[in-house]
């Protein structure tokens, strides 16, 4: 058995396929890319993510590459299909973004933690950072239709790099966006503005997606103001399966400190168990 396989009985419902590309389009600094998976679709939440194998026959990655899942449909004339948004930065995401309709890529997927619900109607925040913001869309979608209140927060270096703006108005009570230079929105780093919209929106719960410094910024405040943070943390994830251990954080676990697998025990994780400063897992350690 693939070697991949047997390591998806972490992840039960996770298969391993190749998919095949049947949307590649260009949305401003990304790509928005759809593949035919079949009944993955189905099994996959707000927060999974999918692993796929990069570089094509000559020049393959030994390592698979973490995309966060955007959107999946397990209806429709194409079937199941899942919705990435890539940004073309390194070898293996150029690779992938060049490829054509009708090409295939293999992919293991869905895997990771998905994001928790409430078990009745509350005022949530999402907050994204970059197109590292794809897992809150369908996320919205789904707290709306479970009769929650949804602000969504969209921030970035500039106003190019916020990923579909517009969708993100059509899901919500409320969008804000922000941009380091002014070009859209709100100017100033998106968690200058977290506090006030807390105290509008009273906010009780705070779903966020972005790079670890930004997480780690909103976990102080949702713990200022003593509110659940549920966090899709951007480790590096070379296999996405659990084999690797590149992609440990530190948490806290009762009176322990253990170091997770954000591909496995994430990336979906509590922000108030992960230990963000290396001073405070230094201390913790020495005592």
């Amino acid at each position: 058995m693939d070697a991949d396989l047997n390591q998806l009985k972490i992840n039960r419902n996770a298969k391993q396929i190749d998919a095949e590309i049947i949307s590649n389009k260009k949305v401003g600094p990304y790509h928005h890319m759809v593949f035919a998976v079949g009944e993955i679709a189905a099994s996959a939440r707000p927060g999974n993510f999918v692993a796929l194998s990069v570089g094509g026959e000559n020049s393959a990655s030994v390592l698979r590459r973490a995309f966060a899942i955007y959107r999946a449909t397990d209806k429709g004339l194409l079937g199941g299909t899942i919705e990435l948004v890539v940004a073309p930065h390194g070898a293996g995401s150029k690779w992938l973004c060049s490829l054509q309709i009708g090409d295939f890529v293999n992919l293991i997927g869905p895997l990771g933690t998905a994001f928790g619900i409430p078990t009745t109607a509350a005022n949530t925040m999402l907050i994204g950072g970059g197109y590292g913001s794809a897992p809150l869309f369908a996320l919205a979608e789904l707290l709306k239709n479970r009769g929650c209140r949804v602000d969504m927060v969209l921030g970035a270096s500039t106003a190019s790099k916020i990923y579909a703006p517009l969708e993100g108005k059509r899901s919500v009570s409320s969008l804000t966006l922000t941009t380091d230079d002014g070009t859209a929105g709100v100017h100033g780093q998106i968690t200058e503005s977290i506090p006030r919209l807390i105290r509008e929106f009273n906010t009780e719960v705070i779903y966020s997606c972005g790079p670890m410094s930004m997480l780690n910024s909103i976990n102080k405040i949702a713990q200022d103001f003593d509110l659940v943070h549920q966090c899709s943390v951007e480790e590096s994830m070379a296999c996405g399966i659990g084999v690797c251990m590149t992609c440990v954080v530190p948490v806290k676990v009762n009176d322990d400190i253990k170091m997770l697998r954000t591909c496995i025990d994430g990336p979906v994780m509590d922000g108030s168990s992960i230990i963000w400063d290396k001073e405070s897992l230094k201390d913790r350690l020495t005592k």
